[in-house]
């Protein structure tokens, strides 16, 4: 029976949308109640002794959506990375997780800028997913293990499970200990699919602006009942 707090919880942020027209209100409405839901569980996940979080929060497949919500977003998404530098002050590394060429110029920067900065700090580590997708980190990982056969003394049979978990865009991080997805669906939407082999799975109704500090407790306590075994039999 594993007792501790999880080292790593992922979530994804789920029913904003929904969240909103339930109201009468605007997905964009949803998506700010959404960002100010984030804001607080990060901060109540660092208080409670998680020492890595990472959130969902726009996937490659985002961009299919109308482009009055993407603006939106990614306006949402440029006002979190000017206020991030707040998070030095709380000594809370920042990692972008997915392909940051899509995005402006000045937001790519201010991205690898805010990680830059934040290098040094261990305590906490928060992971934001942008322009992510779980098939497309395996395959960039792959390309880029290819290109170390061809160029430097490496056959394939080098290439164990630690060296490929390295190429990831979560190389700075340890695999998932728990993955929490509110909003009422039961799936892993394209999300950290390598680095949730053996994640505990913790599904809710809640819509995520609904997801409260209680929630999170009682998460991490469905975490602590689980027995994992990683593949090995009951002790």
């Amino acid at each position: 029976m594993d007792n501790q707090v999880p080292l790593h919880i992922a979530f994804i942020m789920d029913g904003n949308g929904r969240w909103a027209k339930k109201r009468g209100l605007s997905r964009n409405i949803g998506h700010k109640k959404g960002g100010d839901t984030f804001r607080e569980i990060a901060k109540y996940a660092k208080d409670c002794g998680v020492k890595y979080v990472t959130f969902f929060a726009f996937s490659t497949e985002n961009w299919k959506r109308p482009k009055e919500e993407v603006d939106a977003l990614m306006k949402l998404f440029s006002e979190y990375l000017d206020e991030a530098e707040s998070y030095a002050k709380e000594k809370t590394r920042l990692i972008f997780l997915g392909d940051k060429s899509i995005f402006a110029r000045e937001m790519a920067a201010k991205m690898t800028e805010l990680e830059k900065k934040s290098k040094q700090f261990s305590d906490f580590t928060l992971s934001l997913a942008v322009n992510y997708g779980g098939k497309d980190d395996i395959l960039q990982a792959a390309r880029r293990a290819a290109k170390f056969c061809r160029d430097r003394d490496l056959t394939p049979s080098d290439i164990d499970e630690k060296f490929f978990s390295g190429l990831l865009y979560t190389s700075a991080v340890p695999d998932v200990d728990l993955l929490i997805r509110p909003g009422g669906e039961r799936r892993l939407s394209n999300f950290l699919l390598w680095q949730s082999a053996y994640a505990e799975l913790y599904f809710t109704d809640i819509l995520w602006p609904d997801f409260t500090k209680k929630d999170l407790d009682t998460a991490i306590e469905y975490y602590k009942g689980r027995n994992r075994r990683f593949g090995n039999i009951e002790k």
